[in-house]
């Protein structure tokens, strides 16, 4: 039975969508909501110029747009607000609402079926994508969803109440979920935790109490995967109601189930014993993206999957665009983009997935995090070129008391692509991973990577500009 018929109620209702976007939340509330006959504003302090994409996505359904601003009324006068995970929880707007929900907390209101969750700081995108990959190798109709910019409502019709549904959340949809009790996951994956958004959050202790929203609904009979190689893992292992299971770069402690590396193999250690759960080779490089490999391996083993299947499908899983993502070779000069490297923690598991000489582009906007990660593996690179940025201004403090050259800070990302293209050798590798976030001169990550391959795409037919 699907969901077709279940949303008769939402004729005339006055819907406020706060925040319309541009990676998918916002435009699928709206038209969510106009299709269903509500009376649908969207909102957004950004203008319609930078908004034009999701406006255009928008075009067959009567929505009232209001841009550049917020209108008071709108808020007081709407049955119903639906917030983007990007707007601050004590924005004065929301406390004028009636009701206030997220695409996810709507979707899990209306879904009732088998949910896997995960979150963490790194690693979340590529655990859901092997996670969905190979459940498609039992069950074709499993869907992809939440913070990986599909919104779950673009395919809530569609679900039969069995179809498993993988669900990628950011801490800011777990702690927007108007009633926690809502999600209640099969199976809930906490990758590894590392300082992040603490431009938003006072401490890191508040970061991570919005992180275990995802498994406080859980019972025994539920799976709580988490990362054992951070003091955070360890602390959730004791705290999940859900039946825990730890993942490692290194064997575990007699005592725990889960799965770990070990001499570059994958072993899980189960109640039916130990057994090889990662394939020999994969597409993926680096440790760490070995380590989300066999987070997904291990939740798919616990939902049944075959071990054959898993194996296979993950020796075949292509990875995720703007995760060290290969982007081609010009002369001998290989090109990848870790766009998605939005802390200096996860630059620094890039740097070191690569054993060819590396230069490195970095740099951009701070988000209140310490650079200091960074500084063990930096100096290793051929080249460092900065972009500019708050986060820049930081981390170029550090080089020069640490005596480690770099280039810039250049004003645009072509600059810094050119220069490092110009200075390297065939047999280098030329890796894009900023460790800060995108904003001032990206609209995002996934803007911010486009524009790096586009780049690269230009270098490949000899093009200037």
């Amino acid at each position: 039975m699907c969901l077709k018929n279940t949303f008769e109620s939402l004729r005339g209702l006055k819907v406020t969508v706060m925040g319309l976007g541009l990676n998918g939340g916002g435009i699928e509330a709206a038209r969510f909501f106009a299709r269903r006959g509500a009376q649908v504003t969207a909102t957004d302090l950004r203008p319609e110029e930078v908004l034009k994409p999701s406006i255009e996505a928008l075009k067959d359904f009567p929505i009232r747009y209001v841009l550049g601003k917020h209108d008071p009324e709108d808020f007081k006068s709407a049955d119903l607000v639906v917030k983007n995970p990007a707007v601050r929880p004590d924005s004065p707007f929301l406390r004028m609402a009636k009701r206030v929900e997220t695409d996810i907390s709507l979707f899990l209101a209306h879904f009732t079926g088998p949910i896997l969750a995960v979150t963490g700081s790194k690693g979340k995108s590529t655990t859901v994508s092997a996670i969905h990959y190979g459940l498609l190798g039992v069950y074709p109709k499993a869907r992809l969803g939440g913070n990986i910019t599909v919104s779950p409502l673009s395919f809530l019709e569609d679900l039969e109440p069995e179809t498993p549904v993988v669900l990628e959340l950011s801490s800011w949809q777990l702690a927007d979920l108007p009633d926690p009790r809502i999600l209640k996951p099969k199976i809930a994956v906490i990758t590894c935790i590392l300082p992040d958004h603490q431009d938003r959050y006072p401490d890191m202790e508040t970061y991570v109490r919005d992180k275990e929203i995802i498994y406080r609904s859980q019972s025994k009979e539920d799976a709580t995967l988490l990362h054992y190689d951070d003091p955070y893992g360890r602390r959730f292992l004791t705290s999940t109601p859900g039946t825990p299971y730890a993942v490692s770069a290194s064997p575990l402690p007699q005592a725990v189930r889960g799965a770990y590396l070990q001499e570059g193999k994958g072993f899980a250690v189960l109640p039916g014993g130990k057994e090889e759960i990662l394939p020999e080779k994969v597409n993926l490089l680096g440790n760490h993206q070995k380590k989300n490999l066999l987070f997904a391996a291990l939740a798919l083993r616990l939902w049944g999957v075959p071990l054959e299947i898993i194996r296979k499908r993950l020796a075949e899983f292509p990875g995720v665009e703007h995760r060290l993502e290969y982007c081609g070779e010009i002369g001998g000069i290989r090109f990848y983009n870790d766009s998605a490297a939005t802390v200096p923690e996860a630059t620094a598991f890039g740097i070191e997935s690569f054993t060819t000489p590396l230069r490195l582009i970095t740099g951009g906007t701070d988000k209140n995090l310490d650079f200091t990660p960074l500084l063990p593996v930096i100096g290793k690179s051929r080249g460092i070129y900065l972009l500019e940025g708050t986060g820049t201004v930081k981390l170029k403090s550090l080089l020069d008391e640490a005596q480690i050259p770099y280039q810039g800070p250049y004003n645009s990302l072509d600059k810094a692509v050119r220069e490092a293209y110009r200075e390297a050798k065939a047999g280098e590798t030329i890796l894009f991973s900023p460790g800060c976030t995108s904003f001032g001169m990206f609209l995002n990550e996934f803007d911010r990577g486009r524009k790096f391959k586009e780049i690269v795409a230009s270098l490949k037919v000899g093009r200037v500009g």
